[in-house]
């Protein structure tokens, strides 16, 4: 019989590199009163996504590449609600040829631990075919910058 993985923890800010901003909506709430579990896998879209527009020169709709998600998962550890300022940091792990793993962590603005965070895995895809093709040139160079 093997052991049960460890139960994830809150994280620290120290553990995320690049931070971006997330305003939460009146929709995020649900019946509860919080942020809906489900609303955070969008905000870890839109972290992933912000930093690969504005560091990595990925280009929405038209560009050559971009990336797909082949696996995600997000752990929850307090609650956030509308009109809360939350910020959402990145670090970068487990790199393939054509896929890339996001550690994504999402704070009270100012936090010192995660509210949540999980990871995004990104497969890297031409445009076109939409078949893999090694990490872009540019994600690779902005990911060092990042670290």
């Amino acid at each position: 019989m093997t052991a049960a993985p460890p139960r994830p923890t809150p994280r620290p800010r120290s553990d995320f590199t690049w931070f971006s901003a997330i305003q939460t909506r009146w929709s995020d709430n649900d019946q509860y009163g919080h942020i809906n579990n489900v609303v955070y896998y969008s905000y870890f879209d839109t972290v992933v996504n912000a930093f690969l527009i504005a560091e990595a020169g990925l280009v929405p709709v038209t560009g050559p590449w971009m990336g797909l998600v082949v696996d995600t998962r997000c752990s929850y550890f307090a609650p956030a609600s509308y009109p809360e300022p939350l910020e959402a940091g990145l670090a970068f792990s487990e790199a393939g040829r054509s896929s890339q793993r996001y550690e994504i962590g999402i704070f009270a603005k100012g936090g010192e631990t995660t509210l949540a965070h999980g990871h995004f895995v990104h497969v890297y895809v031409d445009a076109d075919s939409r078949r893999p093709i090694p990490l872009p040139e540019s994600l690779t160079a902005a990911i060092q910058r990042a670290r």
